[in-house]
């Protein structure tokens, strides 16, 4: 019987392995090859106590991560940050490259100088990826990448099954929260009216409907508490069920992630209907081995103290959508991409007709207290008290070089101003910042 055999034995095991580095008093290594030893062994009877709702659903949960782990080969190097693994996978073997070649980055485009003096004079210091500070995990393993490899964060079933479903787990939040908000605010009564399964998901942000092939922001990072948070940027195209995005920021999701913010990018071709974070199903394909997508960082911003954050960048050139990321230095990487073809021939393969810049939260039951938005501070604490995102600009074409356009933002707040708020400030009066806003608040039992 199975329940004889080796494999089944070496599945128990690894199983209870495989919870243990979450653990942060008892670490326990997990080499690749014993997870997915794991993985194949598993089933519904291993996992019947956690959040999935069916066998069916275990299994198109396992079926899934073998899927994606099919293809990668031999894993030579792993490592453990911040109670999550990574494994350095072949640039050329990752899931969502399926045998094609690599495509070509652009340049980075560079933001319009500033049209006045003046604006916040604080200082800003840009956070440097964990993967470049030559760190050790706690078995002495170096915290990076070989040169020819990328970090991929390990697609694990005690992950997948905190969730009741695969699509579940594939969606940007349990609620629905995280969605396009300007261009998707007419949902807001329906989910209002689905009760305590579904929260609405509210927000602080400024858009602009305009043509563009991407943008920039840079992001003031802050740890905020409670069920999902987040900081980021949307840019969107398309209506109802063709509604598209690329989407990145960072995010504070503890069922998905952690409890500390985490780097992410998020996409959808059909309004949310599908899509996936980071590598999570087979769409970004990934270039630089220095950024960890769902990884946390080292350092956050203090209140009254030192403010961190990151440049973060999309723009469309040719039929692809490049992220760029910028930590220290003058020097943007190219992360990867979003190749044109998961759009499907929609709206994103052409261009953006719509930026959102700006906070968003939401809570999982009504028990739960709204979450704090930004660093929990209103707008009006100002800088190193309230978040903020500057120098906001979005890219007029699609060429491989090019300059940048101040954003001219729409102020809207989704829930009551007495829990969050945002305040923007167009480029003529931003100085050195441009374009900019302060965000963010307490949240509260009543939003």
């Amino acid at each position: 019987m199975l329940t004889n055999s080796p494999i089944f034995f070496l599945g128990l095991f690894a199983l209870a392995l495989q919870a243990i580095p979450r653990v942060a008093s008892a670490p326990v290594q997990v080499p690749f090859g014993q997870f997915l030893a794991t993985v194949r062994a598993a089933n519904f009877q291993q996992w019947r106590h956690s959040a999935v709702d069916s066998e069916a659903s275990f299994n198109q949960m396992k079926a899934h991560v073998l899927d994606i782990y099919s293809g990668v080969g031999t894993v030579k190097h792993s490592f453990l940050h911040d109670g999550r693994y990574a494994d350095c996978i072949d640039i050329h073997r990752q899931p969502s490259l399926a045998g094609r070649p690599l495509a070509t980055a652009p340049i980075a485009p560079l933001n319009q100088p500033p049209a006045t003096s003046g604006g916040p004079t604080g200082p800003t210091a840009p956070i440097d990826s964990p993967l470049t500070q030559n760190l050790k995990d706690p078995f002495g393993n170096d915290i990076s990448c070989p040169d020819g490899t990328i970090p991929f964060a390990r697609l694990t079933l005690e992950r997948l099954t905190a969730f009741p479903t695969l699509a579940g787990f594939f969606a940007k939040s349990t609620t629905g929260a995280g969605r396009a908000p300007h261009a998707t605010r007419e949902l807001e009564g329906e989910l209002e009216g689905r009760g305590p399964a579904a929260q609405p998901h509210l927000y602080a942000y400024g858009f602009q409907q305009v043509t563009n092939y991407g943008g920039h922001s840079w992001l003031n990072l802050w740890n905020p508490i409670g069920d999902f948070s987040l900081s980021q940027q949307w840019y969107v195209g398309g209506s109802g069920a063709n509604l598209q995005t690329a989407e990145g920021g960072w995010v504070v999701y503890p069922q998905h992630f952690s409890t500390k913010a985490v780097l992410f990018i998020f996409f959808t071709p059909d309004d949310y209907t599908t899509g996936c974070y980071n590598l999570e199903c087979k769409a970004f394909v990934q270039i630089s081995n220095k950024w960890f997508l769902g990884g946390t960082f080292d350092q956050y911003s203090v209140t009254g103290d030192g403010q961190r954050g990151f440049d973060l960048q999309w723009k469309l050139f040719g039929v692809n959508w490049w992220l760029f990321l910028r930590g220290p230095g003058a020097t943007y990487d190219a992360v990867g991409y979003y190749p044109g073809s998961v759009y499907k021939g929609g709206q994103l393969t052409r261009n953006a007709s719509l930026i959102e810049y700006g906070g968003e939260v939401t809570r999982f039951t009504t028990a739960d207290v709204w979450p704090q938005m930004g660093s929990g501070m209103f707008p009006s604490k100002g800088y190193s008290q309230a978040a903020f995102q500057n120098t906001i600009y979005y890219n007029p074409r699609n060429e491989d070089d090019g300059v940048g356009v101040w954003s001219f933002l729409t102020k809207v707040v989704v829930g009551s101003t007495n829990c969050w708020d945002i305040n923007i400030t167009e480029s003529a009066q931003g100085g050195g910042w441009g374009t900019f806003f302060f965000y963010g608040g307490p949240g509260g039992n009543t939003c």
